[in-house]
């Protein structure tokens, strides 16, 4: 299956760079995933679409404020740094820019010697292994030195960066939003618990494979990078009861559906776990965890929106974007939503 038929033309201007002041009045495109049919409403509408028993399932990662300016120790250089990944101790996975110039050995220091980053392995598009040395509390020095590490296609400057986290975030580690979730409010999740709608949590900490564009023309040869998951066992029950009992598990985002979808390909109930997953959903998948999606609009010929055609079909959600292009809904991060159902 070739990347190109992932493609579409998206304006540049459709690309939302700011939040909406109330995070449920963003537009909602409801989409049926078998016949193709669409309906236009808003987010807090999207109550009407939930049964007493089903269960919605949210990914409560907490995005670190993981961008970091420095200078090379030795040439006094500027550099960026991003940290996606904590590999072992105080070893993390990062993103350099610029990297090339950044060897094994070399020192960054960030906040005037607050961070000092030693490289100690490269890696392939710009990533390294670092060693961080610090004093303290390794999260009060990202608090205090650290930004919120937007996406590249987001240009202006976010005035509150609470709005790049779900109101329900809890788990600190990811390099990247888990943006389906963004435009939920307190009020709404009370509103499905009212209507008897189960929430459930899962932890996906969202690292590179968000950052990194498909580099392959066939993407059977593309490779995921692997991130952190995690499930309770409170979880893991609730979702077996209601699968058990004939209702819906309702999934807020890709990364709580790669979750899910991970611990069911592995096992044939959901179980208590933790670990790495790498699982690529494309066109031809099994889904074997989640029986609806919310989504945002995600980028032309990524791994996202092979995911939600994988879901549906790609006629049917490629159909879906060019209406959603046509009534300039806004795209991406900070754009609207689409319910698969």
């Amino acid at each position: 299956m070739n990347i190109e038929e992932f493609d579409y033309h998206l304006p540049e201007e459709l690309i939302a760079q700011t939040p909406l002041k109330d995070r449920d009045t963003s537009r909602l495109l409801v989409l049926n995933r078998k016949n193709g049919d669409i309906e236009h409403r808003h987010f807090k509408d999207i109550i009407e679409y939930f049964n007493p028993g089903d269960t919605l399932v949210l990914n409560d990662t907490k995005v670190m404020p993981a961008r970091l300016f420095g200078l090379k120790e030795d040439t006094k250089a500027k550099v960026e740094m991003l940290m996606l990944t904590q590999i072992e101790g105080n070893d993390w996975e990062v993103l350099l820019k610029p990297a090339k110039r950044i060897k094994v050995g070399q020192k960054l220091s960030f906040g005037e010697g607050k961070i000092i980053a030693e490289c100690i392995k490269e890696l392939e598009q710009g990533g390294r292994i670092m060693r961080l040395y610090y004093e303290g509390i390794l999260q009060e020095r990202l608090d205090e030195l650290g930004e919120m590490p937007l996406p590249p296609y987001i240009k202006e400057r976010l005035d509150d960066p609470n709005r790049y986290q779900t109101v329900y975030a809890k788990e600190t580690g990811s390099a990247a939003a888990p943006t389906a979730g963004l435009h939920f409010t307190d009020e709404l999740l009370e509103q499905l618990k009212a209507k008897q709608v189960n929430l459930a949590f899962v932890t996906l900490h969202v690292g590179l494979g968000t950052f990194r564009p498909v580099s392959v023309d066939n993407i059977d040869d593309h490779k995921m990078h692997s991130e952190y998951y995690q499930m309770s066992q409170a979880t893991a029950d609730l979702l077996n009861e209601t699968k058990q009992k004939g209702h819906r598990i309702i999934s807020v985002g890709t990364t709580s559906t790669r979750t899910l979808e991970t611990i069911r390909r592995d096992h044939d109930q959901f179980t208590a776990q933790s670990g790495w997953t790498d699982i690529f959903i494309y066109p031809g998948f099994e889904f074997k965890a989640i029986d609806a999606l919310i989504t945002n609009f995600h980028l032309p010929k990524s791994t996202l929106v092979m995911l939600v055609s994988a879901f549906s079909s790609k006629q049917y959600i490629l159909n879906a974007y060019q209406t959603a292009v046509e009534m300039k809904y806004r795209f991406f991060s900070f754009g609207d939503a689409m319910l698969i159902i």
